[in-house]
C-alpha cells in the first residue's frame, strides 16, 4: 500500500503549491476584482454554493422563476446577488469566477464591452472532448475563423431566407402526419419533437433528413437527451466547481465523454461518405463546404480548417440545432396546457389570421401579435441556459471600477436578465402580455436574451426563431393540446436544473381542431 501514501503526499504538495500560487494571485488582485464571499483553502465558496443547484445559490429569491425553478427558502441563509449586488466573484475551488446578475450588468459586458468578454471557458466536464475546437468552445482566431465560416455556410443554405422556411414548412407537415397517427392517445411528446427539430438542422449540416422511424437516428436523439440530461445532472455541476482536484480521479468524467463519443463516430461516419461522394463545384451541405475549404487552405499554416474542427464544429451546430429548441418546444406545449385560456387565444389568433386551408408562414407573425408574444415567453420562462456558457475576460479589462485579469471565467447569468422586475411587468409569472404594449401589439425588449448576446450570441437564432414561429402555430393550427391530468396539476418543474433546465417528462394528447 506503498503508493496510496504516495499519491497522497503528491496530492498534498500539489495542493499546497496550487493555493500558494492562487493565495499570491489573490494578494495580487486585492481590491481589483469585484467582492464576494471569503473563500476557503482548496474548496472556495464551498460553504455559500450548492454544488448541485448553482444557480439557487448565486441568485436572490425575487429574481427565481417561481413556477419553473422550485422553491429555495430554506437551503441557503442568503443569496449571494441580494448581498453583493449585480457584480461579484465567487471561488470554484481556488478559481476565481466573476458573476453577472441583471440586464444592465449583462448588457455592459456582453455588449458594451463585447470584445473583451467574448472568450469562451469551457466546463471541465466537456473539456476532455472538446479541447478548445469546435466553433462553441475555441477561442481567438481559431473561433474567429470558424464563427464567420459557420455563419455565411448557414446564411449559403437558407438561414434567415425563404428556402429554409419552406423546408421548415415541409418538416412539419411531417410532424403533423405523426401527431394524427396518436389518434388522440397520450404520448410522450420528447422523440417527435425532437426528431422533427433535429430534422432541420440535418438538412443543413448533412443535407438530407431522417425518417422518425430510423433506428440510427432514433439511438442519436437518445444519446443527445442524454448528454444535455447529463451535463446538468447534480454530478456534472460539481465536478465544473471542483476539477481542479476531481480530475485527478480516474472516470469522474468518463459519462459525459462517452455520451458524445457516440455522437463523434456518427459524425465521423457521415464525413467519410462525403469525402468519397464530394463535388467541389456543388456542395450538398456544411460537410461538404468545410472539406472544400480544407482544401482550398492546405497550404496556409494558419488555417484552422482542419478535420477535428470540421468534427467538433459540427458535433456543435448538430446538438444545439437539435435539442434547444425541441426542449422549447415541448415547454411551450405543457405550458399552454398549463394556462388553457393561453391556449385559447393562440387558436383565436390562429383562426382569424390564418385558418384551417393554408400552411402558415413567417408573413403571419406581423399579423399575430399575441402568438408571437406567446412563443417569446415560452422562451423566457422556459429559461434554457440559466447560466449561459460561461466567456472568458481576453485581456485585463476595466469593469465598473475593477480590473478584471485576462483569462477570468465569467458566468453571464441569464435567468436573472429574463426575470428582471425591472424589464418585465410580470417577471416571476407566465405572462405574454410582458411582450406586450398596451394596445396589444408585440414588443420588443432588449432583455430577452435567451440566446445570449453579444459576439457569443447563439449562431443559429434567427433559425430557431422561424422553427418555432412555424412549429407552434402549425400543431396549433390542427390540434388542440389536452392534459392528462388538471392544468393546476400540470408540474412544470425541470428534472434537471444545471448547464440547461431540462423539461420534465410528460405526456398529453392532441384532440384534432
Amino acid at each position: 500500500m506503498e503508493w496510496v501514501g504516495t499519491i497522497v503526499l503528491l496530492l498534498l504538495v500539489y495542493f499546497s503549491c496550487h493555493l500558494l500560487i492562487s493565495s499570491k494571485r489573490k494578494l495580487w488582485h486585492k481590491g481589483r476584482i469585484p467582492p464576494g464571499p471569503t473563500p476557503l483553502p482548496l474548496i472556495g465558496n464551498f460553504l455559500q454554493i450548492k454544488a448541485s443547484q448553482t444557480l439557487k445559490s448565486l441568485l436572490k429569491n425575487t429574481l427565481q422563476n417561481v413556477r419553473i425553478v422550485t422553491d429555495i427558502n430554506g437551503y441557503f441563509p442568503l443569496q449571494l446577488h441580494e448581498k453583493y449586488g449585480p457584480v461579484f466573484t465567487v471561488y470554484f475551488g481556488s478559481q476565481p469566477v466573476l458573476v453577472l446578475c441583471g440586464h444592465q450588468a449583462v448588457k455592459e459586458a456582453l455588449i458594451d464591452k463585447a470584445e473583451e468578454f467574448s472568450g469562451r471557458s469551457t466546463a471541465p466536464v466537456i473539456e476532455r472532448t472538446f479541447q478548445g475546437y469546435g466553433v462553441i468552445c475555441s477561442n481567438g482566431n481559431r473561433w474567429k475563423q470558424l464563427r464567420r465560416f459557420s455563419l455565411a455556410i448557414l446564411r449559403s443554405f437558407g438561414m434567415g431566407k425563404k428556402s429554409i422556411e419552406e423546408r421548415i414548412q415541409e418538416e412539419a407537415q411531417f410532424l403533423l402526419e405523426e401527431l394524427r397517427k396518436t389518434k388522440e392517445k397520450p404520448f410522450d411528446p420528447t422523440y417527435l419533437f425532437g426528431s422533427a427539430m433535429s430534422n432541420i438542422i440535418c438538412s443543413i449540416v448533412f443535407g438530407d433528413r431522417f425518417d422518425y422511424e430510423d433506428k440510427e437516428f432514433k439511438a442519436l436523439l437518445k444519446i443527445i437527451c442524454n448528454v444535455f440530461r447529463e451535463m446538468s445532472s447534480a454530478w456534472s455541476q460539481f465536478y465544473n466547481i471542483y476539477a481542479s482536484f476531481l480530475k485527478y480521479f480516474p472516470g469522474s468524467d468518463t459519462k459525459v465523454y462517452d455520451l458524445l463519443l457516440g455522437v463523434r463516430v456518427f459524425i465521423d461516419k457521415r464525413i467519410k461518405e462525403n469525402q468519397k461522394t464530394l463535388d467541389p463545384n456543388f456542395p450538398r451541405d456544411f460537410i461538404d463546404c468545410f472539406l472544400i475549404q480544407m482544401e482550398k487552405e492546405k497550404d496556409n499554416p494558419g488555417s484552422e480548417f482542419n478535420m477535428k474542427n470540421l468534427e467538433l464544429t459540427t458535433v456543435n451546430l448538430f446538438m444545439a440545432g437539435t435539442e434547444t429548441s425541441s426542449s422549447t418546444l415541448r415547454y411551450g406545449c405543457l405550458l399552454l396546457m398549463k394556462y388553457p385560456e393561453v391556449q385559447a387565444k393562440v387558436h383565436e389568433e390562429v383562426d382569424r389570421v390564418i385558418g384551417h386551408n393554408r400552411v402558415p408562414n413567417t408573413e403571419d407573425r406581423s399579423q399575430m401579435p399575441y402568438t408571437d408574444a406567446v412563443i417569446h415567453e415560452v422562451q423566457r420562462c422556459s429559461d434554457l441556459f440559466p447560466m449561459s456558457v460561461a466567456h472568458m475576460v481576453t485581456r485585463d479589462t476595466e469593469f465598473r471600477g475593477y480590473l478584471l485579469p485576462k483569462g477570468m471565467e465569467v458566468y453571464p447569468v441569464l435567468s436573472s436578465v429574463l426575470h428582471d422586475p425591472t424589464m418585465f411587468k410580470s417577471p416571476n409569472a407566465f405572462n405574454p402580455e410582458n411582450f406586450l404594449d398596451e394596445n396589444g401589439r408585440f414588443k420588443k425588449n432588449e432583455a430577452f436574451v435567451p440566446f445570449s448576446a453579444g459576439k457569443r450570441i447563439c449562431l443559429g437564432e434567427s433559425l430557431a426563431l422561424m422553427e418555432l414561429f412555424l412549429f407552434f402555430t402549425t400543431i396549433l393550427q390542427s390540434f388542440h393540446l389536452k392534459p392528462l391530468v388538471p392544468p393546476e396539476d400540470l408540474d412544470i418543474t425541470p428534472c434537471e436544473s444545471g448547464l440547461a433546465n431540462i423539461p420534465p417528462l410528460y405526456e398529453l394528447s392532441v384532440i384534432p381542431r
